[in-house]
């Protein structure tokens, strides 16, 4: 396949582009990212995101802690934080947190890698990421190919009440619609405030958080397009002055620094966002 800006197909595996030294896969439960950082102020993702550095060591300060120098590192989901690199490129991994079962997960995910095994951990990952961006394999934005190349395995999928998943299926596959609470609760078949407390309860943060994090997710799959007034309405933001200031809370970054520096970016997604 020869160089392309961009990858995008409907289909489960696509050709990866030749010397895509940018490149994102995304679906509804992964992100898998490498490209620039840009300077970011804090930021605050609904996903537990992994961190590598490609090169020289990153530079990291989670919640109000002190700033530390590592080459990986596990931010758990909505924790506030910051993240340098003198690095050209970034490694990014986002993991959605309902779609995996956390006590099955490998456990540098949970609780960081041991000096046992980091040197194994991160030479696996970073190498996943320079066979995407050399186009050495196949890109594929299905989640089970995206958990082995860096993994080794498929992630253990969690088990949620089937009334919250309905509603968890629904918001996941269109973050770009409306999705009132009120008609939210009719589909699960509950009670409005019986709805709120059983959605918090299972997903771990609120409806409302949830639902923001998904739309803000879902400019990820847009961040070639140049009309950011069309994107803002596009993915269900109000106005574009509401539109920026919610990217920019999520990734430390505006929707414009973003779309700047995607320029070069090849997005291996699908239709309605992802």
């Amino acid at each position: 396949m020869t160089h392309t800006a961009e990858a995008r197909h409907h289909g489960t595996l696509v050709a990866a582009p030749v010397n895509a030294d940018r490149i994102m896969l995304i679906n509804p439960d992964r992100v898998v990212y490498a490209g620039l950082l840009g300077v970011t102020s804090t930021r605050k993702l609904g996903a537990l995101t992994l961190y590598v550095s490609l090169g020289k060591p990153l530079r990291i300060c989670v919640e109000e802690g002190a700033w530390r120098s590592d080459e990986l590192a596990v931010v758990p989901p909505y924790t506030p934080h910051r993240i340098l690199t003198d690095d050209r490129v970034i490694g990014v991994l986002m993991i959605e947190p309902e779609s995996i079962h956390a006590g099955s997960l490998p456990r540098f995910l949970q609780t960081g890698p041991a000096q046992d095994d980091r040197v194994g951990v991160l030479a696996r990952i970073r190498e996943s990421f320079f066979r995407l961006m050399r186009g050495d394999i196949r890109a594929s934005k299905a989640t089970a190919d995206i958990d082995h190349l860096f993994f080794g395995r498929a992630l253990e999928r969690r088990n949620l009440d089937r009334r919250i998943a309905s509603v968890v299926d629904k918001v996941r596959n269109a973050p770009c619609d409306q999705f009132p609470a009120e008609a939210c609760s009719q589909l699960a078949g509950l009670s409005f405030s019986r709805f709120l407390h059983l959605f918090k309860s299972e997903v771990g943060v609120t409806f409302r958080c949830f639902r923001a994090w998904k739309r803000a997710r879902s400019f990820l799959a847009y961040v070639k397009l140049q009309n950011l007034t069309d994107v803002a309405l596009k993915i269900g933001y109000p106005d574009s002055t509401h539109f920026s200031h919610s990217i920019r809370n999520v990734y430390g970054l505006t929707p414009k620094d973003i779309c700047a520096g995607s320029r070069r970016l090849a997005i291996v997604s699908h239709a309605r966002g992802y």
